[in-house]
């Protein structure tokens, strides 16, 4: 099983970072607000501290766990996919059943110069599977492997 790029670790830190500010923040401060009207500036405050403290430490702390239990693996007759620090999701999906993968970057991942490996089955029409946080090159020749295994000659 191999684990991801651990430059991914700060890539998820700063999209949490992001969300916290274009998102977490306002709700807070409008939250804490309101509170602060209504019952007080104490019990806005107080209201809003352990909230603020949550937050932190998943934007801080979720990315290292996240990234510690994420393992990924091409067996002999399938992908394996470990994810999941609460709860553990474990997704295989067999390499004959792969219609297509894709590699994709967004901005801040073409920053990092990391991808984002992502494979569809026969399934549905949505991604099946997805490996995030992969160098660039490493992206590249595990949607060539995969591609390989199941027994077509192109992309």
């Amino acid at each position: 099983m191999h684990s991801l790029d651990p430059r991914v670790v700060h890539l998820w830190r700063l999209q949490a970072l992001t969300r916290l500010a274009t998102f977490w923040l306002p709700v807070l401060l409008v939250a804490a607000g309101w509170v602060g009207f209504r019952f007080g500036l104490s019990a806005g405050v107080a209201a809003a501290a352990p909230l603020v403290v949550l937050i932190a430490v998943t934007t801080l702390v979720w990315p290292s766990l996240a990234w510690r239990h994420f393992r990924y693996g091409v067996r002999d007759d399938d992908l394996l996919v470990e994810s999941g620090v609460l709860f553990r999701h474990t997704v295989s999906i067999p390499l004959d059943r792969i219609q297509h993968v894709d590699t994709r970057q967004g901005p801040m991942e073409r920053a990092f110069g990391l991808s984002r490996l992502v494979v569809y089955t026969a399934a549905g029409m949505s991604a099946d599977g997805s490996i995030p946080g992969l160098d660039e090159a490493q992206a590249d020749a595990l949607r060539d492997t995969l591609v390989r295994r199941r027994g077509d000659d192109g992309v």
